[in-house]
């Protein structure tokens, strides 16, 4: 056995444990991918231990060990893959890894099996090249089309020189690593657009652990006299580790920072965030002598849907509204869930009272519509209040104030014309009176 690889199985075995340590508090569905890949990492170093027993022992441990090595890296390019759910993708991936194992397979059993080098090599590029065309027409993206470049390469490259006499298997061996992780540097390139040190420590580290499986065999052919340690030759796989550890970080902090902002229901801005961007837009409304706009809208009968229907059914009503109304405005806007069964619009400029009223309209007439949920049609109504700065309110109190002032009275005057078109009959609409508000709604 090659006791020399004990201390970097030691070693990774220990990062494994941090990062699985740092990936059960993630909300990152990705980082269970990565952590996969690092106990496949810690198979490679397991596996490299048996590597110099006799026989089908010592090949098998090397088809093992190689293997490994290169599932990790395969699985920490899907990952990172916009589209990895999609079922095409999932076959590509499965084609790959059985592909590198079998190229693997072969070239270590020896010149008996070299016949089959020329069929692994073809379906290395072949078999994720015939998926992509059988599912073209059910799904198609540029990302693909880039991914699968390298590898139709790698093929040819394999075909070209895997028989050459005295290297050729191991420069064979060495492109197919090289492509693997040069592909995880480029695919981490395109989804960490970021410049944070995890991104950048990740993307270093893949790119220098590439680069070993072009700058090794290149110093054991002409720097015979150069003696380098295995150690410094496994340093990438540590910086690796260490940056997608802030990466899970990083991602973690952000993911608690858009939870302190946002409603976690609608994944609207919530009343915090809501109170920043309205004093933002009310500051650069009174420095451009502009005017500014706030809509308050409140559902009419959600109280009764809870009642009746359930809480889930509540809670995807809510989610519908917020859908509605996030699409009827500009980007340049802002909705917000500021109460249980209330949302709140900033119209930023340019924009007018008559601006506003439409929008409240056009919110209205879509909020009428009969929705299906859950197995159930639901029909609920909004009243709406308006208040415009500096016209109704010159700060963001009274502006606040004045709306929820105007939705209770639209909303009090809905209830009177339901009252009048049915006079036999009891209102549905829940007959509480109106609270007194000052200020932002509360939560109910």
């Amino acid at each position: 056995m090659d006791w020399s690889k004990l201390p970097d199985l030691v070693a990774v075995a220990l990062l494994a444990c941090a990062f699985a340590s740092v990936q059960r508090r993630s909300q990152m569905p990705i980082s269970l991918l990565w952590l996969i890949g690092w106990l496949t990492i810690v198979l490679h170093f397991a596996a490299f231990l048996f590597v110099p027993l006799p026989g089908i022992w010592g090949t098998l441990a090397t088809v093992v060990g190689l293997a490994a090595l290169t599932w990790a890296g395969i699985l920490f390019m899907w990952a990172t893959v916009p589209y990895r759910h999609e079922a095409s993708s999932k076959w590509i991936v499965a084609s790959l890894l059985a592909g590198h194992t079998l190229y693997i397979a072969v070239a270590s059993a020896g010149p008996a099996w070299a016949w089959a080098l020329n069929p692994a090599a073809v379906f290395i590029g072949g078999a994720p090249l015939a998926i992509t065309l059988a599912n073209l027409r059910s799904f198609n993206h540029p990302f693909r089309w880039i991914n699968l470049a390298p590898y139709c390469i790698l093929s040819v490259f394999l075909l070209v020189f895997q028989h050459r006499p005295g290297n050729g298997g191991d420069l064979a061996l060495n492109a197919l690593l090289f492509n693997i992780y040069f592909g995880c540097c480029t695919h981490f390139l395109y989804k960490y657009r970021r410049a944070t040190a995890g991104a950048f420590i990740t993307i270093a580290g893949f790119f220098s652990w590439a680069a070993v499986f072009v700058a090794a065999p290149i110093t054991t052919a002409f720097l015979p006299q150069v003696q380098v340690e295995c150690e410094v030759w496994n340093l990438p796989k540590y910086v690796v580790a260490v940056g997608m550890i802030l990466l899970v970080l990083e991602d973690q902090i952000e993911y608690n920072w858009h939870l302190a902002l946002h409603d976690d229901l609608t994944g609207l801005p919530n009343r915090r965030l809501f109170q920043d961007r309205l004093a933002g837009a009310l500051e650069r409304a009174r420095r451009s002598e502009t005017q500014t706009a706030l809509l308050m809208v409140d559902l009419d009968h959600f109280k009764q849907v809870n009642d009746s229907l359930g809480h889930h059914v509540g809670d995807l009503l809510l989610q519908h509204v917020g859908s509605i109304i996030a699409g009827r405005i500009r980007r340049s806007d802002t909705v917000a869930r500021t109460g249980g069964d209330e949302f709140s619009v900033i119209l930023e400029e340019p924009t007018s009272r008559a601006d506003a009223e439409h929008v409240s309209y056009s919110l209205l007439q879509l909020l009428k519509e009969p929705v299906q949920l859950s197995a159930h049609t639901v029909r609920v109504g909004a009243s709406v209040g308006i208040a415009v700065f500096p016209e109704d309110a010159i700060n963001m109190e009274a502006l606040c104030i004045a709306a929820d002032l105007r939705m209770y009275d639209d909303k009090h005057h809905s209830r009177g014309i339901d009252k009048q078109s049915s006079p036999a009959t009891p209102s549905l609409h829940p007959a509480s009176e109106p609270k007194k508000k000052t200020g932002f709604p509360v939560e109910r």
